[in-house]
């Protein structure tokens, strides 16, 4: 444990010098994610939510003590093999580092290599320092009086303590270090103004919020807004460098493009509700923000392209994000008039770091697997015959138009109000679509139609409620929207693979 401790303490502190990216928990986290059946990560997101990263990296750590405790016992009896164990381990590290789609080549092998090395010559030292248990007759603890020479328990303590001392040590630097590499990406975030946009959003009409408690507030506040992504370590990039690249098929003009090329052009500002593919009928991925950007239609026509309806060559737009993600978005859909955005500002703020600063793309009608880019840094047009991004690599659909969908935010699943007049509310969304109506029924009764909100744009979610003379008993609350073509949303229950969940959402409550 002490020698598996050591390599982990070591292998951090080289890893704030090379990158945070390189330390052997997030490589071998990372390409496990790659590697983990659609079907599990879905799980994982359902059960444990924005936690799941920290249940992985938990994971791993548990494994490696496991591991750890197995060399040890083995180490006993075979002391160069318990060692040459910890380097194999290293070795598994490295070649996690040097796989994962970011890597920046041979030095990000070099945090599992050298902590590895570390780890197994602290394990060799210390087996060495106890006595050998070959020499003891069964059952006796070795002597002078059967063969084996007194060992200095002192000098193991005080070699064990040291190391131990040591290892913290450098797992505590090395996590001061790697915080410290990315004060400059937070120092160029402090000194981002956004300017007034040329398109400003429109003031959010005066009951857009439903004064029921327990309703999800219209505008989502950006420590509440949903995160769900694949990065073990948050990407912190430096504005002043960040660049951008839009190439590929139908490209007459490449552009490369600083963040300042981004503050300087027009911006627009809009209400746009984003929903993650891997939202449950009911679930909470789905939130509201005012983002604040450049339209990414009028950059594309900049660089020369055209949609496939006039001519265009390139169906899929390929972003890529500084950690390597790939996220395909349809040509045709990013350039129909719709305000797709590349993103800088989030509720009148820069973007969060969580939510892809410094530039990360927005687009309104489509899941976020195949639209919403964070830490964006290259645009390429290609087709979807030509390339499959990460997502679809993983058997999900090429294709995410949003699904029309609503969701009982109170009473709660299980509550327990009192008899009588009983407010039930909640949200609907169909961005790109609107929603025109929403239903509510109680038990087998007949639909019922709720009090809509006032409309933001159709590109928002939008709220609604319902009065109910509740009677004492037991009872199951459903309900059901239609959105503006007029589809109303499906009963039909589906997973969310591989093209996003559908389905009533329904809650069960006692009335006292």
């Amino acid at each position: 444990m002490l020698a598996g401790f050591a390599a982990l303490g070591v292998a951090e502190l080289v890893a704030a010098a090379v990158r945070p990216q390189a330390d052997p928990v997030v490589a071998v986290g990372g390409a496990a994610i790659d590697r983990t059946p659609a079907t599990v990560k879905d799980w994982a997101i359902r059960n444990f939510g924005t936690d799941d990263k920290l249940v992985l990296q938990s994971g791993i750590l548990v494994v490696l003590a496991l591991f750890a405790l197995a060399l040890g016992i083995l180490a006993l009896r075979h002391r160069r093999v318990g060692a040459a164990g910890v380097l194999l381990f290293g070795a598994v590290g490295a070649v996690a580092a040097l796989s994962r789609p970011d890597s920046e080549g041979p030095a990000d092998a070099l945090p599992s290599i050298v902590g590895a090395v570390v780890g197994a010559l602290l394990l060799y030292h210390l087996v060495g320092r106890l006595p050998s248990r070959s020499a003891a007759p069964a059952g006796e603890p070795p002597s002078e009086e059967n063969g084996e020479p007194g060992w200095d328990r002192r000098a193991f303590v005080v070699t064990a303590t040291a190391a131990a001392a040591a290892s913290a040590g450098a797992l505590v630097v090395g996590r001061t270090l790697g915080a410290a590499s990315g004060q400059s990406a937070v120092a160029s975030r402090d000194k981002v103004v956004l300017p007034r946009p040329q398109s400003p959003a429109a003031p959010v009409p005066r009951g857009a919020q439903v004064r029921i408690p327990g309703v999800s507030p219209f505008i989502t506040p950006n420590g509440s807004f949903y995160r769900v992504d694949t990065a073990l370590v948050v990407p912190k990039v430096d504005a002043t460098t960040w660049r951008l690249r839009v190439h590929g098929k139908g490209v007459t003009r490449p552009l490369d493009l600083s963040f300042a090329d981004l503050l300087a052009r027009e911006l627009i500002e809009r209400d746009i509700t984003l929903t993650c593919v891997s939202n449950e009928v009911g679930g909470p991925y789905v939130g509201n923000a005012r983002w604040i950007g450049a339209r990414l239609a009028d950059l594309l026509a900049e660089s020369g392209v055209k949609p496939p309806s006039k001519g265009g060559p390139a169906t899929q737009l390929v972003a890529r994000s500084v950690d390597g993600m790939t996220i395909g978005s349809p040509v045709e859909e990013v350039m129909d008039g719709r305000d797709s955005l590349l993103a800088l500002g989030m509720n009148g703020q820069p973007l969060p770091f969580d939510h892809g600063f410094p530039v990360r793309m927005v687009v309104p009608g489509l899941y976020g697997y195949v639209s919403a880019c964070k830490w964006l840094t290259d645009l390429e047009l290609t087709t979807f015959e030509a390339y499959d991004p990460y997502w679809v690599q993983r058997g999900w659909a090429r294709l995410g138009p949003i699904k029309t969908e609503s969701r009982i935010d109170t009473p709660k699943p299980f509550a327990r109000p009192k008899a009588g007049t009983v407010m039930i509310g909640g949200v609907a969304w169909a961005q790109h679509r609107g929603i025109e109506r929403v239903e509510v029924r109680i038990d087998d009764g007949p639909w019922e139609r709720a009090r809509l909100a006032a409309q933001d744009t159709r590109d928002t979610w939008r709220q609604w409620s319902h009065p109910w003379q509740a009677v004492k008993g037991g009872h199951t609350l459903t309900v059901r929207a239609t959105d503006g073509t007029g589809r109303t949303q499906t009963e039909k229950r589906t997973q969310t693979i591989p093209d996003g969940a559908s389905g009533w959402h329904s809650v069960v409550v006692t009335v006292d």
